[in-house]
């Protein structure tokens, strides 16, 4: 079987690759339906990571062999504070604990895949790179043992997309994954071609698959093509390239999914890239207080607005809550301690 591989790419542009393969990773599935027990699910669905391990605790307490206590206590203590350096090495060894003791069980595997994912933001290039073989063995194991795992086929096929052929990546290894499922999961497959048509760029293909995409109430993929759509209006709006095209995909999510901070978030940087400071910041404003405001840079952006409008006193209350969101990322975090450096 011939394997289309990545081009090789420049340092510079593998270091790029592994940061969007970590955060795609964290942000895509950090709230996807993983656990058969309502309440873990409920709780890491809604991001309740604090809730998530005392639950957990209290479980494994009652019984040291609850395999899904134990992943769960491992996602509890990476995503809790990913800046927390300690628990995130706590989560980890949560991880090993948990496949050691249930080698067996998938979700043990994917508590392993996500830590990794999250460690990988935090390191340099090289030794990102070094994560990569076991991060991908995680998914790899999380899908053989349970092959209906939307999270990690997804979490598998961009993996195979965004990283270089030196370093395991293969669009093929991706259609095959995509293919498997075209009849038993359509909407997974969907999703895959999505990822597909990101990897070459065609955004015209991109768009068309995510508006055929029917999530339903899906929570994992209602997540992901969330994900996705912000990754394709982020195309558009950056430079000021189509901002018509960004504004209706934002519009979008809002309609679809009104009870998240994305659709409003997006629309805010529009309404800031045209200039029109009041209506971007109160939008900006309002995506504070939606579900999923945390994993987002709101107050970065809405930091950038109230300079620009000369408002420095509320540009800096903006700049400190978001190098307070212990869910920042760090990219994010230097950017902004940078501005409050200059400002004073």
């Amino acid at each position: 079987m011939n394997t289309q591989s990545f081009p090789t790419r420049s340092p510079r542009s593998i270091t790029v690759a592994i940061a969007l393969l970590a955060s795609l990773g964290a942000l895509g599935s950090a709230q996807a339906a993983i656990f058969k027990d309502a309440q873990l699910e409920s709780l890491q669905d809604a991001g309740k990571y604090a809730e998530l391990e005392q639950q957990a605790r209290a479980r494994l307490k009652a019984n040291a062999g609850d395999a899904e206590a134990s992943a769960a206590l491992s996602l509890a203590l990476t995503f809790s504070d990913p800046r927390d350096a300690k628990r995130l090495e706590a989560g980890a060894q949560q991880a090993r604990l948990c496949t050691e003791q249930h080698p067996t069980v998938a979700v043990c595997h994917l508590a392993t895949a996500q830590n990794l994912s999250m460690h990988m933001l935090d390191l340099g290039m090289f030794k990102a790179m070094g994560l990569l073989d076991s991060l991908k063995a995680s998914w790899v194991r999380t899908l053989a043992l349970d092959p209906a795992s939307f999270v990690a086929r997804v979490e598998l096929a961009k993996l195979y997309l965004t990283v270089p052929g030196m370093m395991g990546g293969s669009v093929s290894k991706a259609r095959e994954l995509e293919a498997a499922v075209r009849s038993s999961q359509p909407e997974t497959a969907r999703l895959i071609r999505v990822h597909i048509a990101a990897e070459a760029k065609n955004w015209r293909e991109m768009e068309t698959e995510l508006l055929a995409l029917k999530p339903g109430t899906d929570s994992a993929m209602r997540d992901e093509a969330r994900n996705a759509t912000m990754q394709l209006a982020l195309i558009f709006l950056k430079d000021g390239k189509d901002l018509a095209k960004a504004r209706s995909l934002y519009e979008g999510l809002q309609r679809d999914q009104p009870s998240q901070a994305a659709g409003h978030y997006g629309l805010g940087r529009v309404h800031v890239a045209q200039g029109q400071l009041d209506e971007g910041i109160r939008l900006l404003e309002r995506a504070r207080t939606l579900s999923g405001a945390e994993a987002l840079p709101v107050d970065h952006r809405l930091g950038d607005a109230y300079l620009a409008k000369g408002d420095k006193a509320q540009a800096l209350a903006a700049y400190e809550r978001f190098i307070a969101n212990k869910r920042a990322n760090p990219a994010n975090v230097d950017e902004v301690r940078k501005r409050l450096a200059k400002l004073g």
